[in-house]
């Protein structure tokens, strides 16, 4: 990626942005928003468009403990268990692979992928709820993590459903598999 002088840019993994002072090489110089000149390689550093649905505000004014906390309040409750005969119910599958969601991922950032990941995962959850589906397995794939953890944080935002690891023999590490507790009619 191509930075610049004043380019606003985040720091990947880290809870950081500011704005572009010097560029030596790929050491870039960056002025925090909390007043600090610090030295980043430039794989460190991702540009950050003002106008991309404010990402920049987003970012360097929320800190990690205060999403944390407002993610870990919406507990979910802990619905009964689940006879190993449900278990075995026909599953509907959903891929949150990037490359099974757009046809070029070229472009995207990191964040713009996984909030696409999220909406399709919680749009088929949904969906899912609304026909009466009871089982679903998100295939996330195994990386470095981020997706699954997010994945887990929406799970527990809703009533009434269990999530765990999907079958490992079908797939691996990379899928979580979603039981919709159905409500009695009648």
């Amino acid at each position: 990626m191509k930075f610049k002088i004043n380019d606003a840019v985040a720091v990947l993994d880290d809870d950081l942005s500011g704005t572009i002072t010097s560029i030596q090489g790929s050491e870039i110089t960056v002025a925090t928003s909390t007043g600090f000149d610090l030295v980043f390689d430039s794989n460190e550093l991702v540009k950050i468009k003002e106008n991309l649905m404010g990402v920049h505000s987003l970012f360097s004014n929320t800190s990690l403990d205060s999403v944390l906390t407002d993610k870990e309040s919406k507990k979910r409750q802990n619905p009964s268990k689940v006879s190993s005969k449900d278990r075995n119910q026909p599953t509907m599958e959903v891929d949150l692979h990037i490359n099974q969601l757009v046809k070029n991922a070229r472009g995207m950032q990191n964040h713009e992928m996984l909030n696409l990941q999220l909406e399709t995962a919680k749009r088929r959850l949904e969906f899912a709820m609304q026909k009466r589906i009871q089982k679903i397995v998100f295939i996330h794939g195994v990386g470095e993590g981020v997706l699954k953890i997010e994945l887990e944080y929406l799970f527990k935002r809703y009533e009434g459903i269990k999530f765990y690891d999907a079958n490992y023999q079908k797939y691996g590490q990379g899928a979580t598999e979603v039981y919709i507790f159905q409500s009695k009619i009648g």
